[in-house]
């Protein structure tokens, strides 16, 4: 059983994202012991596209990686799309890079990495049209269920979500013991 108890974990997302690909790592995570803190540039709720309603507890603008053990990236079209082209989000999602804490990123999700600069050099999946995306930006893609490298997790749609979950929850819990011997 993985034990994420004390962690504090950032899902970052706006209106438009993937409902299951937010609610299932939640539950997750949480059920594993975790904090969950939603954190957007919208404020008050954020809505799913298939309609799930999401409390956000943090503005994007005040929020630090420093305050996290890791990020998840929920996916969804328009959730995605919006996110790359807010500034605060991109400079956030780069902060959990810049300290090797664990990311999970999930179907469009990864639009984001791309935009932060992070994804150059790094095995990831994804939805199968962001793969030319994160080639271009220099990523080696590959159509896999999960794929781990270094800390990043990534899937491609919520039918990998069981296996996203479950590796999400491994790098985490990794992750804080990395953080207890540093």
């Amino acid at each position: 059983m993985t034990n994420t108890t004390d962690s504090k974990i950032a899902f970052l997302a706006t209106d438009g994202y993937e409902d299951s690909e937010l609610t299932s790592p939640w539950d997750a995570l949480t059920g594993a012991g975790a904090t969950a803190i939603m954190v957007s540039p919208a404020e008050g709720e954020i809505t799913g596209k298939n309609g799930h309603v999401q409390t956000v507890d943090l503005p994007v603008a005040g929020a630090s990686a420093d305050d996290f053990d890791a990020l998840v990236l929920p996916g969804g079209v328009v959730n995605a799309d919006h996110l790359r082209m807010d500034a605060d989000s991109v400079a956030f999602t780069r902060g959990f890079f810049e300290q090797q804490k664990p990311v999970g990123v999930i179907c469009h999700g990864a639009w984001i990495l791309i935009e932060a600069g992070v994804v150059d050099g790094r095995t990831l999946t994804s939805y199968p049209s962001l793969a030319t995306d994160l080639r271009n930006a220099g990523a080696a893609w590959v159509d896999q269920e999960v794929v781990v490298d270094q800390g990043l997790v990534s899937s491609r749609t919520p039918d990998d979500l069981p296996a996203f979950n479950a590796k999400v929850l491994e790098e985490v819990e990794e992750g804080r013991h990395a953080a207890q011997r540093a």
